[in-house]
């Protein structure tokens, strides 16, 4: 069954004040459209501990560093109200603009020292974007659970801080990357790779755990790391933003992983930026 597709705040309310009066728990599926099985297993994963889904779909432009980019971004509304028909979520929430930013808009949520390494360098006010947006979802859908895919994880790291420091009576459940079967992490911007770029890509995950098992078997990092960049560059990547292993609670630098870790990456193929990430052992 197709969900109703609600645009303003005012709907999403009236759909959403008789489930919390019943004291029903909400989950709620932020995106920004394309919808793959990655998005799907996060509504899934609603769908199992709520009794109440909302799924969102708006492309934020304060998330882009370029118009280009914000441009480019695919936009499929009506392909991805069908994929989630077989979910039969509650709500299918697709705001106008002028419901997120309104004339006179002037407020940003910043998280600092998070946001301060990786992408938060690279991608300039992405996290304020982020922050702000998803803190407006949270508060006009009075969502009980949110869930977001760790693909994303210095995005969900974020999240959760905001959360928590804002008091937002809300839980910020992380669920795992699904991949293709190649091993590439699925990701709205994987469309936008031509055929011969979508061969390369998985380069990026094997170099990834190339890495990861010298450093669990005791090769120096600084030595792994730039093995797998220059052959990420031999494979036909044309940048690498950053390779480079992170605690996993406050995304701190580290030389080796002496406490929970995970490796980071962020690589450019034929004018795509994909980004990935992945355990590593302790």
């Amino acid at each position: 069954m197709t969900a109703p597709i609600l645009r303003s705040v005012a709907d999403l309310r009236a759909a959403t004040a008789p489930w919390r009066r019943e004291g029903q728990r909400i989950g709620i599926v932020p995106t920004m459209g394309a919808l793959h099985d990655g998005h799907l297993s996060l509504v899934a994963a609603a769908k199992e501990k709520c009794e109440r889904v909302i799924v969102t779909i708006f492309v934020n432009p304060r998330q882009f560093s370029t118009p280009e980019d914000l441009a480019n971004y695919p936009r499929t509304e009506h392909a991805d109200a069908a994929k989630l028909a077989r979910f039969n979520v509650d709500a299918i929430y697709v705001p106008d603009g002028d419901q997120m930013y309104p004339a006179g808009f002037s407020t940003n949520v910043t998280v600092s020292d998070l946001t301060d390494v990786m992408d938060g360098i690279h991608r300039p006010g992405h996290f304020a974007g982020v922050a702000t947006v998803v803190a407006k979802l949270f508060a006009q859908s009075s969502a009980t659970d949110a869930f977001f895919g760790e693909k994303d994880f210095q995005q969900l790291q974020v999240v959760r801080r905001m959360a928590r420091d804002l008091d937002i009576p809300i839980t910020v459940h992380g669920c795992p990357t699904i991949r293709e079967i190649d091993g590439l992490a699925m990701s709205s911007r994987n469309l936008l790779l031509s055929d011969r770029a979508r061969t390369v890509a998985p380069a990026l995950i094997d170099q990834m755990e190339a890495m990861a098992d010298a450093v669990a078997a005791g090769r120096d990092p600084a030595a792994a790391q730039s093995d797998s960049i220059a052959a990420l560059l031999r494979a036909g990547f044309t940048g690498v933003d950053y390779f480079e292993i992170r605690a996993n609670d406050d995304l701190s630098l580290l030389t080796s992983p002496t406490r929970p870790a995970r490796l980071f990456a962020a690589a450019w193929l034929a004018g795509v930026r994909l980004i990935d990430n992945i355990p590593v052992q302790t």
